[in-house]
């Protein structure tokens, strides 16, 4: 999963990066072009042209048989057919000779050049480029016969195999029209955006010219040339260069140069408005003054330099007319832009206060209410189903995780059924009336350091935990309600790289720690032996009647070693003596006995498996296996897939790893509790009022988890264009508060890694990818229904015990640590921390470091890496009352040299 801050981090390859499907909007082509225009100004409309996809025919056969034969193709990138192998190349930047481009210029000055030519067949545009003085009459009848031979293409269509055109010259003059079958079953045209237009070159040697002929046309209308091209696209470029056999390939290369100077963005805008052959060769002449010179002996030309991740931005080589234009289009009084200028809620609507009471809150349900019904049509799509189950999965792991913690944390007053409750209908609320509804509610580390401390609190001093918690809940809600009422939440445009990306690594390690947590107790119950050493012992597992199950209580456990069986989710299960587990015969003595060090060994083989299986598939997207489709299934299905494959190999391997532990009946874990708590119990009245001050903390605390999560999730780079509701989402915890605290649930705020990862399992990328373009990120898919979906399962989980106590729990470990190493792998801190460990010369060209010096990245990082420690420190010491503040010490005022960013 991507956080903020990587993309511009990771950008090495020029002083300003885009990614290559998103170079400026003004210099390539408008998929849409009949679009309506960013601008008012009708000028500006002319800059966004139409895709060209450029086409290179070669002439081959002289003297014997002549035809026609595509060799090349370009739309941002060259291939090359590899008439051996019987295939396109890899697309590739194309690498020219300066001879050619010279040689071409020459041939151009002296040639034919035809701007907006009215032609509106390829008969038609024939018979006006063969009208040139030096050729005799019989020589433009064969030179017509010849142009309108039809070309060989290697054409690959949709289910078949690769195709070759054919050439008839007697049929020539009468379909020249007529594109082929085969071109309309080009799998090519699925990969090109709509309003593409083509560009044919034709370059060959001819034996009965006397001298080279070169010809450029420009279509005033662009018309579909038959089958000149391999995919049927109206034509507005024609060219050709042909002559005397010469020695060498000159003009295969000048056709290769006519086409690469197609294909460039500055010279299509140029020549797209040339007026005459001046303007022409002034365009040529530009481009020749950006060519970038390779000396011979130094370099390989047979190599072929593959498509880069990032393109140099054309903002720099935009012609002086454009630019006129472009200055001509800016509104007055609009100040210049300031390419430093990206802070992610300068101009956001949701953070301009409004100086109302409730201002900003009225103003995001008003916003959210025109996206409520696109909320739940735009969720049909089976990505979301792919997220539901991810989601579902990893929710109900950490509604267990850290139910168990709860209950361990406060003695049996809170537990995994209130985790599950709690976790279902808070989440389901807030999905249904939340300004962001792509958060996911889950109890959090910070919150849960504050309940155990507050539990101890309240033991110590003989107070009665739940209706303490009661009136601190009800504080808290009415501290957020009053952040919500004075638009406290524009606080959060304060908020910087530095807190965000401290935040979450500290929320990444929990999940990382917590994972890793769970398996050392698993083996330190159970032991690994060494060959030849002693059986700790013989473990049974019993199947049991489910009426008796359910009440295993940890009152019944009789030693520690129930009570570590307990922990692992195992109820019905023992420890006998190593001799108690085989019978006469050496036979097992059960289905469910095995010695204990198989179940650490094991759990632990299937904890590796879930979390490297799951790490593979994600990355399955990026390499050349398998098709495009198979790759996002596997990728987008990762989690899901890893744990499917842990539950088949503890089921074929019949193995007694602990499994997934749900609650069966539907009542409280404390037992003699309502659902419903006492507001005072056995505590005195004014503790209703003392309760203030620690809800003052939890509120630091609670405003914090939520908003930095909110920040994080509502960056620009993620594109979401429903926006989001920051003042809505902080009134949705509020009222959840009150409504948890009344039921003696746990509390929830926005879990930043689970957040993230719903938000990376609803990536948009686009489909048609040109050759050698990468898929673009085209946003998030904004709606309702996955989060409420996960939810209402994760509701139904305490009913669908029997299939879910299946699923070994060291399989949903694994998926906690992929979730954590992923979210913390993903944002700019861990980069400047390998750099730490990096010596200078093998740290990579990163554009961070073009801009500041490594000495002040490295303080820098080490100030993150300090206050992290601290409150790593400070969360697991009895100080941990202390933890809301230390988190507000985290703002920073601003880190210009750190928090660069390029468009």
């Amino acid at each position: 999963m991507k956080l903020p801050g990587q993309e511009e981090f990771e950008a090495s390859s020029a002083c300003e990066n885009i990614p290559t499907g998103e170079m400026d909007s003004s210099l390539v082509p408008d998929p849409n072009p009949g679009g309506p225009s960013d601008t008012d100004s009708t000028e500006v409309g002319v800059f966004k042209d139409p895709m060209l996809f450029i086409q290179l025919n070669e002439l081959l056969g002289w003297p014997q048989a002549l035809e026609w034969r595509e060799t090349g193709r370009w739309v941002l990138f060259e291939e090359k057919l590899e008439v051996g192998a019987g295939r396109w190349s890899a697309p590739h930047v194309p690498t020219l000779a300066l001879p050619s481009l010279q040689k071409l210029r020459s041939l151009l000055a002296e040639g034919l050049v035809l701007l907006d030519c009215p032609a509106q067949s390829f008969l038609e545009l024939v018979e006006q480029v063969v009208r040139v003085e030096s050729l005799s009459p019989e020589l433009r009848g064969q030179l017509q016969a010849l142009l309108l031979q039809r070309p060989q293409h290697n054409i690959r269509t949709t289910g078949i195999r690769p195709c070759w055109g054919f050439t008839d010259l007697r049929k020539a003059s009468h379909d020249e029209d007529t594109p082929l079958k085969e071109q309309h079953q080009n799998a090519l045209r699925l990969k090109l955006p709509p309003g593409v237009e083509a560009a044919a070159v034709l370059a060959g040697e001819l034996g009965f010219l006397a001298q080279p002929l070169g010809a450029f046309v420009r279509l005033r209308n662009p018309v579909v040339l038959g089958p000149l091209t391999e995919v049927p696209l109206p034509s507005r470029f024609f060219c050709l260069l042909l002559g005397p056999p010469t020695r060498g390939r000159g003009y295969h290369e000048m056709g290769r140069a006519v086409a690469v100077l197609l294909s460039d963005p500055q010279f299509q805008w140029s020549v797209r408005r040339a007026s005459n052959l001046h303007d022409l060769l002034a365009a040529l002449d530009t481009f020749l003054e950006e060519v970038t010179v390779l000396p011979p002996g130094r370099w390989d030309p047979t190599v072929r330099i593959p498509p880069p991740k990032c393109l140099p931005s054309q903002h720099k080589r935009l012609p002086s007319q454009m630019r006129e234009i472009k200055g001509l289009s800016r509104p007055r009084g609009a100040p210049a832009e300031d390419r430093h200028d990206h802070g992610p809620h300068a101009t956001c609507p949701e953070l301009q206060r409004t100086g109302r009471l409730f201002g900003g809150l009225v103003q995001d349900v008003r916003r959210k209410a025109t996206w409520y019904p696109s909320d739940f049509l735009d969720a049909l799509h089976p990505q979301c189903l792919s997220a539901v189950l991810y989601i579902y999965l990893a929710t109900v792991t950490n509604a267990i995780t850290f139910g168990g913690l709860l209950g361990d944390a406060t003695d049996g007053a809170q537990g995994v059924l209130e985790s599950f409750l709690g976790t279902a209908v808070a989440g389901a609320i807030f999905c249904l009336m939340a300004g962001q509804p792509l958060t996911i509610l889950s109890s959090t580390g910070p919150v849960l350091v504050f309940e155990r401390l507050l539990f101890s609190f309240s033991r110590d001093h003989n107070m009665d935990y739940l209706p303490f918690r009661l009136w601190i809940g009800i504080w808290v809600a009415t501290f957020c309600l009053v952040l919500v009422a004075t638009e406290a939440s524009v606080l959060v445009r304060y908020f910087t790289r530095f807190t965000e990306e401290g935040f979450c690594a500290l929320i990444s390690l929990i999940f990382i720690y917590d994972a890793l947590c769970k398996m050392l107790n698993l083996t330190r119950a159970y032991p690994i032996q060494r060959p030849g050493a002693p059986a700790y012992g013989c473990f049974c597992q019993y199947p049991g009647p489910g009426e008796n199950e359910s009440q295993w209580t940890r009152t019944n456990l009789k030693n520690r070693d129930d009570i570590l069986i307990m922990d692992l989710g195992l109820v019905n299960a023992s420890l006998l003596p190593p001799s108690e587990c085989t019978r006469q015969g050496g036979r097992p003595r059960g289905p469910g006995c095995h010695t204990v060090p198989d179940i650490a060994f094991f759990s632990l083989l299937l904890f590796l498996t879930s979390f490297l299986f799951a790490t593979a598939l994600k990355h399955v997207k990026n390499s050349r296996l398998f098709p495009s489709m198979v790759r996002k299934v596997f990728s987008d299905f990762s989690s899901v897939l890893a744990i499917l494959l842990g539950c088949g190999l503890d089921a074929f391997l019949g193995l007694a790893t602990p499994k997934l532990l749900v609650p069966r009946e539907f009542k409280p874990t404390l037992p003699g509790r309502d659902w419903l708590v006492s507001p005072f119990g056995a505590n005195p009245w004014w503790l209703s009022v003392a309760a203030a001050l620690p809800a003052l903390l939890l509120s630091i605390l609670i405003f914090m988890d939520q908003q930095i999560t909110a920040v994080i999730l509502n960056r620009a780079e993620y594109r979401l264009q429903k926006g989001g509701g920051f003042h809505l989402d902080l009134f949705c915890v509020a009222v959840l508060m009150l409504l948890t605290s009344v039921l003696g649930l746990p509390w929830y705020v926005s879990a930043t890694v689970i957040s993230l990862a719903h938000m990376d399992s609803l990536r948009r990328e686009s489909r048609a990818c040109v050759p050698g373009e990468a898929p673009s990120f085209l946003g998030i898919r904004e709606q309702r229904v996955t989060g409420l979906m996960v939810f209402i399962l994760t509701g139904i989980s305490i009913f669908l015990a029997p299939v879910l106590k299946f699923i070994p729990m060291p399989v949903l470990y694994g998926i906690f640590l992929y979730m954590g190493v992923a979210a913390l792998s993903s944002i700019q801190f861990m980069k400047r921390v390998q750099l730490l460990l990096m010596p200078a010369k093998h740290q990579p060209d990163l554009l961070l470091l073009r801009h500041v010096s490594l000495n002040r990245v490295h303080i820098f990082t080490a100030i993150q890496l300090a206050c992290l420690g601290l409150l790593w420190i400070i969360k697991s010491t009895p100080a941990a009352i202390i933890f809301p503040l230390m988190s507000e010490l985290m703002y920073q005022p601003k880190a210009p040299e750190i928090n660069i960013s390029v468009n």
